[in-house]
């Protein structure tokens, strides 16, 4: 009852012209509490108002509002005019942003890929590291000493041949595509290391010769049999003559010299080789072998390798009319021809359709590059003798072949100078495409190391020239460490006759040297396949890692300033002097006043005035890196900079000048992938 009477007072109000209470609260005059006394219950009291007395009071906005109130409000020009406002700023700022992602993704330069971002590792798997004490290097052992690679801030591991083979050659005869010689392991440890690569965030890639096989190979055993498809897989002629004589069909000479057709008992008929005799060319121009080599590069693509060097592609094809090749002197008589060098090799080397043939490889390859960050990488052999050949393995501007072949100027460069590397450098600048990725090797499994060819005193600024040149440094193992050749006279006619080549085939390819124990920490066995140096002892991975001025330490440092500092990583290289002793050049980036200049040493002590030279450089330069690290942060007078022999220095200092704009140095000025950098954004961008 005192429930209902007290609920009923707001109504009489209303009837009465009260006031009506809009809010959620109950009025204040009343209180909610139970009693059980009749007597303290309110009466109700009925006002009399004059309704057109009193003015109703404005309807204000409140929590919790019905639709009908909140349309009421919503509707008026105070509110909607905001909400309209709003509205539009926020798409207004969505269009921007949108717009802001587009500009700049379309501004901004590509992005430099994997094999364009740290230097490649080359090793020589039979030599790196053995784990099974047979004193041959094998998989196992490359996966034992990956942190060492990881240290030296390398991005890509480059594994020469491990197909099963019979090891001539060192190993660039295939015996089986598909498989892994059971000297370096099993194809399960090709897998595991492969999966700790990847691990650790570096690629792989391996060689492959697509040109020749073993005459192990079954496809050979079956072609010499005529069985089938196989029949014509290689290239067979006949070659007796009446009285069963055997004669060749023409002068072709192998690389090895002598005859490049060899007699087969079987068969009875010659098969041709660019090689040895235990490497038969195979047939490029059967469909069926362009196919096998196809699915060659797909099964290895397949177990997630990131690359292939394809070595001795100018030998794919051959000419068909089979003529004679021209004499290099005319006047020699063709029946003592039996070098390679005595010939022009107009029939036997890049011959029309050969290029067609990389161009189909590197489809092949395309079609395991559409994942993002797994772009396959595919490097090719250039023309030594031919710059202009070399080129073409680019391709055009349309259609793309190798990201980049081999670069050999520094490799074949006959005397150590500032003038020497000069040339080596500017030739291959000045003829590569534009657009197109330099690289950059100064050894190889089939090349003195610099030790051996110019002395220890210059590995370290040979190094220094290596690292800060614009492209991607290639280093054979040991090179780090500074590692020399192996004396001729270690090397047993055991080892001789286990290849085709000679002595000097071998020197390049002594053991790693990781430590001063026995073997240099290459094996646990009690011998290595080729004896170690006998300076391992002092030149070794372990001793270097603790001396602070070492040519190890000084190749991480390297390796980190270049991936750093962008002038260094991607940015313009231009040369600005050379002479007998020093090569100078700076590495710069548009919109960056920071610039680094390099100072190389390859000859006698010198000292040069660059200030007269570049009347823009600042009066004082400070030494960012030295081959001598006591030199580090020094500030040096740029009127007079002096460098002792093999010494090199990486000075940096700020411009706003800086030299690709000078005109007297604009020819001797290079950029690869162009990119100018954003101050205010913080950001590289492209049109500039």
């Amino acid at each position: 009852m005192v429930d209902e009477e007290a609920k009923s007072l707001p109504m009489e109000l209303s009837e009465k012209g009260g006031v009506e209470n809009n809010g959620f609260v109950q009025n204040e005059a009343f209180d909610d509490r139970e009693t059980d006394s009749q007597d303290e219950i309110p009466k109700t009291c009925a006002v009399d108002m004059n309704p057109a007395a009193v003015a109703e009071p404005a309807l204000q906005p409140y929590a919790g509002m019905p639709k009908e109130v909140l349309l009421k409000f919503s509707s008026q020009a105070r509110y909607r005019v905001t909400r309209e406002i709003l509205f539009w700023l926020i798409i207004a700022a969505a269009v921007l942003l949108v717009s802001a992602t587009i500009a700049i993704i379309a501004l901004s330069p590509k992005c430099l890929d994997w094999w364009q971002d740290g230097p490649v590792y080359q090793l020589y798997p039979r030599s790196f590291k053995d784990s099974d004490m047979d004193g041959n290097g094998d998989l196992k052992g490359i996966q034992e000493k990956l942190d060492h690679i990881v240290n030296l801030n390398v991005k890509t591991i480059w594994i020469t041949s491990f197909y099963k083979s019979p090891l001539k050659d060192s190993g660039y005869g295939a015996e089986d595509f598909y498989d892994v010689d059971p000297m370096f392991g099993s194809m399960s440890d090709f897998e595991t290391l492969l999966a700790s690569i990847h691990d650790r965030g570096l690629k792989v890639i391996m060689d492959f010769v697509p040109n020749h096989t073993s005459d192990r190979h079954q496809w050979f055993q079956l072609s010499r049999n005529r069985t089938g498809k196989y029949s014509d897989y290689y290239i067979w002629q006949d070659c007796t003559q009446p009285g069963a004589a055997i004669a060749a069909p023409n002068n072709w000479v192998s690389v090895y010299g002598n005859s490049s057709w060899q007699y087969d008992d079987v068969r009875k008929q010659c098969y041709f080789h660019q090689f040895g005799k235990e490497q038969p060319d195979l047939n490029f121009r059967n469909l069926a072998v362009q196919q096998e080599m196809h699915d060659v590069i797909k099964f290895w693509l397949g177990k997630g390798v990131d690359g292939f060097n394809f070595v001795a592609v100018k030998f794919l094809l051959e000419a068909t009319h089979l003529r004679d090749e021209p004499q290099v002197n005319k006047s020699q008589n063709p029946e003592s021809i039996a070098a390679y060098s005595e010939l022009y090799h107009d029939y036997t080397t890049t011959q029309v359709g050969m290029h067609d043939l990389v161009r189909s490889f590197r489809q092949t390859m395309d079609q395991y590059s559409s994942e993002p960050g797994r772009y396959r990488f595919m490097g090719s052999d250039s023309e030594e003798k031919d710059i202009e050949a070399t080129m073409m393995y680019y391709g055009t501007t349309f259609v793309q072949e190798a990201d980049f072949p081999l670069n050999f100027q520094l490799i074949n460069m006959k005397n150590l100078s500032g003038n020497s590397v000069f040339e080596a450098v500017n030739v291959w600048m000045k003829n590569m495409p534009e657009g197109k990725w330099p690289n950059w090797a100064v050894g190889s499994p089939d090349t003195a190391r610099i030790s051996s060819r110019f002395g220890n005193k210059y590995v370290n600024v040979i190094n220094m020239l290596l690292l800060t040149l614009p492209g991607t440094p290639i280093t054979y193992y040991g090179e780090e460490i500074g590692m020399e050749n192996l004396a001729s006279e270690n090397v047993s006619e055991e080892y001789i006759n286990s290849d085709l080549n000679s002595k000097a085939t071998f020197a390049e390819k002594s053991p790693m040297q990781w430590n001063g124990e026995a073997n240099a920490g290459f094996t646990k066995g009690n011998s290595s396949w080729l004896p170690v140096n006998s300076d391992y002892q002092s030149v070794n991975a372990e001793v270097q890692m603790t001396q602070s001025n070492s040519t190890l330490n000084l190749y991480r440092e390297l390796s980190l300033l270049r991936s750093n500092e962008l002038p260094i990583h991607r940015g313009w290289m231009c040369s600005i002097w050379n002479d007998s002793d020093v090569f100078v050049y700076v590495r710069e980036l548009d919109g960056l006043d920071n610039v680094f200049l390099m100072v190389l040493n390859f000859g006698q002590e010198s000292t040069i005035d660059l200030k007269a030279i570049v009347p823009n450089l600042p009066s004082e330069a400070v030494i960012r890196l030295s081959t001598d690290f006591r030199n580090t942060g020094k500030a040096v007078d740029t009127k007079r900079i002096k460098t002792e022999v093999g010494e090199g220095l990486v000075f940096e200092y700020k411009t706003n000048k800086p030299v690709h704009t000078m005109e007297a140095f604009r020819e001797n000025c290079f950029v690869s992938e162009k990119a100018c950098y954003s101050s205010a954004f913080n950001l590289l961008y492209v049109n500039c």
